[in-house]
C-alpha cells in the first residue's frame, strides 16, 4: 500500500523573518513538521485550498492571491486581485470553484469574487458592508468586524461571523449572478464576540465558538422550504471557572472523522476536546490540556487524528501534540517548529 504525502502550508503575518506562505513535509506518524521553503507573499493571514486540491488562495496586503499546487505540493504563483475594501482576513471557496469569499475584519465587508477556468482570480462579484454596533464594553470592540466566511455543507448560504456585532450573518448564494442575499441572523448574547463557525462532517450541525464568553454553541442545521434553519441544541463551555478573567477562546477545528471538536483557548494556554455525538451533534469533553506556549490562536488535527498542533502567535512557533484518549491527555512531540507570527495552517494530502 502506497504511503500517503502530506504537505502543510502555514500563512503569518509579515514580520522580519517570516515573509510569505511557509510550506512544511508532514510526518504524520511522528506528529511533526520540517519546513521546505517559503513562498513570497506579504501578510498571507488566512488561506485556502480549493476543493478540488489544485489551488490556494490567500490573503494578502494587495487583497487576495491565487497560487497553483503543483504534483509535489509546491505552490506556483498566479495572479492577483483588489477586493474591494481593506485587508481581509478570511477566505472561503465554494465546491465547484466558481467564487472565492473573503471576510474583512478591518472594515466588516463581506466580498465574493469571481475564479475563472483556469483557478486564477477574477473581478469582484458582490461586496457587502456590514452596518450597526454590537454592545460597547472594555473588552469588545461593538463595530462590524467579519472574521469568519463559511458555506453551509449544502453550498446554498454563506455564514459570516461578526465578532463585533456578535451575530452570524446568513446570505443566500447565487450562483448565476454572483450576489449575496441576506436572509437570516444568528444573533449570540450581547458581548459575545462570535469568531468562527464550523459544521459537522455529516452537514447536520455547526458549532460557533464565542472569544469573550469562552463558549461553544450547538445548533441543529436543516432546510425547510429551502430556508436555512439553525436550532440551538447545547451550549457548553471551554474553559475552568477559575480561567474566565484571563481566558479566551481562540481556535476550534473538526477532526476528518468528525469525531472530536478541538478548542484552543488563549490567555490560559489551553486545549480542549469535545467528543462529537455523531446522532445528536451534542459535545462531551474528553480531556484538556495545558500547553506550553503564548496564544495558541489557530489549531489543526493530524490526518492519522493521533495527534494535533497549535500555531502559537506571541511565542512565534508551531507546537506538535500526540493525544492519549483512553487516558485523557496529550503530551508534546518533538521541538517546537520556529516560525514567526503564525495564523492560519492547511494540511494537504499530495500525490505526487
Amino acid at each position: 500500500m502506497k504511503e500517503e504525502k502530506y504537505v502543510a502550508y502555514v500563512g503569518t503575518y509579515t514580520h522580519e523573518n517570516s515573509v510569505g506562505i511557509h510550506i512544511y513535509d508532514v510526518d504524520v506518524e511522528k506528529g511533526q513538521l520540517h519546513e521546505r521553503k517559503v513562498v513570497p507573499i506579504n501578510n498571507p493571514s488566512d488561506l485556502v485550498v480549493s476543493k478540488n486540491k489544485k489551488y490556494l488562495y490567500s490573503i494578502a496586503d494587495e487583497g487576495v492571491e491565487a497560487f497553483r499546487i503543483l504534483p509535489d505540493g509546491d505552490l506556483e504563483a498566479m495572479n492577483k486581485q483588489w477586493i474591494g475594501g481593506m485587508r481581509g482576513c478570511y477566505v472561503e471557496t465554494d465546491n465547484e470553484n466558481h467564487f472565492l469569499f473573503v471576510g474583512g475584519h478591518h472594515d466588516g465587508r463581506v466580498t465574493m469574487m469571481r475564479l475563472l477556468p483556469d483557478g486564477s482570480i477574477g473581478e469582484i462579484a458582490d461586496g457587502i458592508f456590514h452596518k450597526g454596533t454590537g454592545k460597547v464594553s472594555d473588552r469588545h470592540n461593538s463595530v462590524p468586524h467579519v472574521d469568519c466566511v463559511k458555506l453551509t455543507p449544502d453550498q446554498q448560504f454563506l455564514c459570516a461571523v461578526d465578532n463585533g456585532l456578535d451575530q452570524v450573518k446568513i446570505y443566500r448564494v447565487d450562483y448565476e449572478f454572483g450576489k449575496l442575499k441576506l436572509i437570516d441572523i444568528i444573533r449570540g448574547p450581547l458581548d459575545s464576540a462570535p469568531r468562527m463557525i464550523r459544521f459537522s462532517r455529516n452537514g447536520k450541525f455547526a458549532y460557533i465558538l464565542y472569544e469573550l464568553l469562552n463558549v461553544v454553541e450547538v445548533y441543529k442545521y436543516s432546510l425547510k422550504n429551502n430556508q436555512p434553519v439553525f436550532e440551538k441544541i447545547q451550549t457548553i463551555s471551554t474553559e475552568y471557572k477559575d480561567d474566565e478573567d484571563i481566558c479566551s477562546a481562540s481556535g476550534m477545528e473538526i477532526s476528518r472523522s468528525g469525531k472530536y471538536l478541538f478548542c484552543s483557548n488563549a490567555g490560559v494556554n489551553s486545549v480542549v476536546v469535545f467528543s462529537i455525538n455523531e446522532e445528536t451533534g451534542e459535545l462531551t469533553e474528553t480531556f484538556r490540556t495545558k500547553v506550553d506556549s503564548e496564544y495558541p490562536k489557530v489549531l489543526a488535527v493530524y490526518p492519522d487524528e493521533k495527534h494535533y498542533l497549535t500555531l502559537n502567535n506571541a511565542s512565534n512557533e508551531i507546537v506538535s501534540y500526540t493525544i492519549n484518549y483512553e487516558n485523557g491527555y496529550s503530551l508534546q512531540a518533538g521541538a517546537p517548529v520556529k516560525v514567526d507570527k503564525p495564523n492560519c495552517i492547511y494540511i494537504l494530502r499530495i500525490e505526487e
